[in-house]
């Protein structure tokens, strides 16, 4: 018997999706959650998003994108799935540029400047690099499947306007793997049955 090397879903997006989870104690609550998105292929098209709630924020969620139709999808399809308060389609989106810099040997960082805001997103002292790959349907909360190669980061931090973000990233296991609250999710795709 033969497998096709072929995997039979449809390909919803396919890019990278980095996020920083801080807390100021290891399973406190968390005090930054950023989920930045570069989207290479969507039924939105291509682009950028930053979903960010913070102290720094005023513990309001916020969003930055240079791509609004990509953005709105990506709430309702997939993002708010993952984190219900950055599925709200009435959070403004704030127009912004994205520049990404850094060497994966070392640290990772992702800059969004919009009208009144520059943020900064870094990843240092980086893992053992993984492929995770889930199939659809193994969860009923979040029907999708998706692949994607997750980088830990023992440390990381996030900038808005020069001031530092509370908390740090903690250790966690995924699978039998060393994985932290604080991750690179580059080669990202994400999948629906056909």
């Amino acid at each position: 018997m033969t497998t096709s090397p072929i995997d039979p879903n449809r390909v919803l997006l396919t890019g990278e999706n980095p996020y920083i989870r801080l807390s100021e104690t290891d399973g406190g609550p968390t005090t930054t959650d950023a989920s930045f998105w570069r989207i290479l292929f969507s039924p939105g098209g291509p682009g950028h998003v930053l979903f960010l709630q913070s102290e720094l924020t005023g513990d309001q969620p916020r969003v930055y994108t240079d791509n609004i139709q990509m953005t709105r999808w990506l709430q309702g399809e997939i993002q708010g799935r993952i984190n219900a308060i950055f599925g709200d389609l009435e959070i403004p989106a704030r127009e912004a540029s994205f520049l990404s810099s850094g060497d994966l040997r070392s640290s990772w960082t992702e800059s969004m400047i919009s009208r009144d805001e520059e943020i900064s997103l870094t990843w240092y002292d980086l893992g053992e690099p993984f492929l995770s790959h889930r199939l659809p349907g193994g969860n009923p909360e979040r029907p999708h499947g998706v692949a994607t190669v997750l980088i830990p980061a023992n440390g990381a931090r996030l900038t808005v306007n020069g001031q530092f973000a509370k908390g740090r990233p903690f250790p966690r296991q995924r699978d039998g793997r060393t994985h932290s609250t604080c991750a690179l999710a580059f080669s990202e795709s994400w999948l629906l049955p056909y």
